[in-house]
């Protein structure tokens, strides 16, 4: 079998950036006005926040990144005005967090000042922005107008050692950090915290497994860059890759489990779409997409895809038969379409929508700790049962 012969793939990190303290920053106030010519975004703190800001196309974004952060803002604190047509922050890794502010036409920052509060209670970070030409958003792009400090550092996700000849699953909890992914339509539970709760939960019960070492991508509320993802599995030479998911569709009445495989075309329109919104999660945090490296092309590695494609789609079928008569499925549970995260060419993945948080059943199930837990077992006999029949066949 033609395994992991490939160089690692490009990640992209968001750069900690270097503060005093120990404790995360408050960002305990924002407030927003202006036009859409002008716009000045105000975000208050308990310290003094060591910053600096970029710009991203594509659309046009204003990156603001910070050093940890705890946000105690208000939803309509900073709701998205003037030039601005979406504002979104959170958590980027360990010891960084991120503003990002989406705007329809470009823009520049005039003013990027951190101002001590009048009272003494603390700073305020002040940026002003105004409209500009595609021309000199251009050039800003090009020649990236540093404002602020930042320390720039590599890091590796750290997993426990597998015992030799241990079958290693990387459980990926979808979004995190700056992207919470689809929002409950009752309980307002955002969707990367049900994905780290169910994945937590299936890391726990595939440890139990005899002979399986199960290890989370992300174990925090943090992000994850999509290649980011994909390069952990390949790091600790996962044999399997599962991402959790948990969307919301407009046909409130649709629910159900499904499971996808990569595939350059869509099963359907639904797959499609899914795809489509789960590839945005790195715009949503900033994160420039860069294509695959050049070696892509090699025909080694048209072989393995094709190899481990196949086996993604056992473990697929796998999962399927596991859940039926047991849980909710979709029509058509086994579908396919062009998710990135399942882009590792040497590790079959599956991408797993438990259900929907668009759905009223749906998400009471969710949120559900028993029924989690039943989801999880479920999952463990899927992994065991691809094991035995990947071992049979020389896997």
């Amino acid at each position: 079998m033609i395994r992991r012969c490939l160089l690692g793939l490009l990640v992209l990190s968001a750069a900690p950036i270097a503060q005093a303290a120990d404790a995360p920053l408050l960002a305990y106030g924002a407030r927003i006005a202006g036009d859409d010519a002008r716009t000045r975004v105000v975000i208050d703190f308990d310290r003094k926040p060591i910053f600096f800001v970029h710009y991203v196309a594509n659309p046009p974004r204003v990156i603001v990144d910070l050093p940890e952060t705890s946000f105690g803002l208000k939803p309509e604190d900073l709701k998205a005005r003037g030039l601005f047509t979406e504002i979104r922050y959170g958590a980027m890794g360990p010891g960084s967090a991120r503003v990002v502010l989406t705007a329809s036409k470009p823009v520049a920052v005039t003013v990027a000042d951190v101002k001590a509060d009048e009272e003494g209670k603390g700073f305020r970070l002040v940026l002003d922005a105004e409209r500009v030409t595609e021309a000199r958003f251009s050039s800003l792009i090009e020649e990236q107008k540093w404002t602020g400090t930042v320390t720039a550092a590599k890091t590796d996700r750290l997993v426990e050692p597998a015992a030799p000849g241990a079958f290693i699953v990387a459980v990926d909890a979808g979004h995190g950090g700056i992207d919470t992914g689809a929002i409950g339509s009752e309980t307002k539970m955002e969707e990367k915290s049900v994905t780290l709760a169910f994945a937590t939960q299936l890391v726990e019960t595939l440890n139990k497994e005899k002979g399986v070492k199960a290890f989370l991508t992300r174990n925090s509320d943090e992000f994850l860059s999509l290649p980011q993802r994909v390069q952990v599995a390949r790091q600790h030479s996962a044999n399997l890759f599962i991402s959790i998911h948990a969307d919301t569709l407009k046909q409130r009445d649709i629910r159900g489990a499904t499971v996808y495989t990569i595939s350059d075309k869509a099963s359907d329109h639904l797959a499609a779409n899914l795809a489509a919104r789960e590839n945005l999660s790195d715009e949503i945090a900033g994160v420039t997409f860069k294509s695959e490296p050049a070696e892509v092309a090699d025909i080694l590695i048209d072989l393995t895809r094709r190899e481990t494609q196949a086996f993604s789609v056992n473990l697929a079928r796998s999962v399927v038969s596991s859940f039926e008569g047991q849980i909710n499925l979709i029509n058509n549970p086994h579908r396919h379409a062009g998710f990135r995260v399942l882009q590792a060419p040497d590790v079959p993945s599956i991408l797993l929508e438990l259900g929907f948080l668009s759905n009223k059943e749906d998400e009471k199930l969710l949120v559900d700790p028993v029924w989690r837990s039943k989801v999880a077992g479920l999952l463990a006999v899927a992994v065991r049962g691809y094991r035995g029949e990947a071992v049979a066949n020389g896997g």
